[in-house]
């Protein structure tokens, strides 16, 4: 129950995109997103009525030349880790004229419980080689195949900041594909409505777009499970609020905070 608690916070806040060939994109040589960028979100968990403040997520973009590198960092509150204690990094490498990914790192910490996973992308011969283990000492292999641009964790939340909003309402429903652990899952994004200043706690009110994707059913996630997203409308197309039921109990994260956006944050309303 413990693991439930946090074990995916950070990976349902990052599976919230859309495939590269879809129509529903900005051009790439304008991303909505630039290095400097940092995103902070707060994390809540709710049991048995109780919203808990658990932790927080920081998103960086990092200039490395021809790519991206984005350093997620995900941990618990010292109040929080009586319970449980997390410390998790993910890496992502893209590159800056496609955004796809070359190198993706997860390295996960959530106590007693660890577990690492790196995967080598080939985008031009359309394969991985994908490796997990408990450690980066202990891991196993496969190499995966597939036809379509292919996306990890957090390339694909940047890749979703580049989607077309207007695009998006007249498509409805977009599918996106992602590689975890060995696995390809094709889910989908679904626009339900606009919203005219919603408030998100400790941030006050935006014009969001409401939206919802799958998750991954399994351990965390209930079976058939959607995840509400709300995205900022502008150009910066950042969720400012997800939640999504667990297995056990449910969870929202919250942005508390964000430096050197690329565009100004017009959803809030001042």
């Amino acid at each position: 129950m413990k693991k439930l608690a946090f074990v995916s916070i950070l990976s349902f806040l990052i599976i919230i995109s859309v495939q590269a060939f879809s129509h529903a994109f900005q051009n790439y040589n304008e991303p909505a997103f630039q290095a400097g960028e940092k995103i902070t979100y707060k994390l809540f968990y709710n049991w048995n009525f109780v919203w808990l403040s658990a932790g927080e997520v920081i998103f960086e973009v990092k200039d490395e030349g021809e790519e991206y590198h984005v350093e997620v960092t995900g941990y618990t509150y010292a109040s929080y880790e009586w319970f449980y204690k997390v410390r998790d990094k993910y890496h992502t490498y893209i590159n800056k004229k496609t955004l796809l990914p070359r190198l993706y790192i997860r390295d996960i910490n959530q106590g007693s419980y660890k577990h690492y996973e790196k995967i080598v992308f080939d985008q031009a011969a359309g394969k991985a080689n994908s490796y997990t283990g408990k450690t980066i000492s202990n891991l196993t292999k496969k190499e995966i195949y597939f036809s379509s641009p292919m996306y990890d964790l957090v390339s694909v939340m940047y890749l979703m900041r580049n989607i077309d909003r207007n695009q998006l309402k007249v498509q409805r429903t977009v599918p996106f594909s992602m590689m975890l652990d060995h696995e390809i899952y094709n889910l989908a994004l679904n626009y339900v409505k606009d919203e005219k200043k919603y408030s998100v706690k400790e941030m006050g009110k935006f014009n969001v777009l409401n939206c919802n994707a799958s998750a991954i059913s399994g351990h965390v996630f209930k079976e058939g499970a959607k995840m509400s997203l709300f995205i900022g409308d502008d150009h910066n197309n950042l969720p400012v609020l997800i939640e999504s039921p667990l297995s056990v109990g449910s969870v929202k994260a919250v942005l508390k905070s964000q430096q050197k956006l690329k565009f100004p944050l017009d959803s809030k309303i001042k």
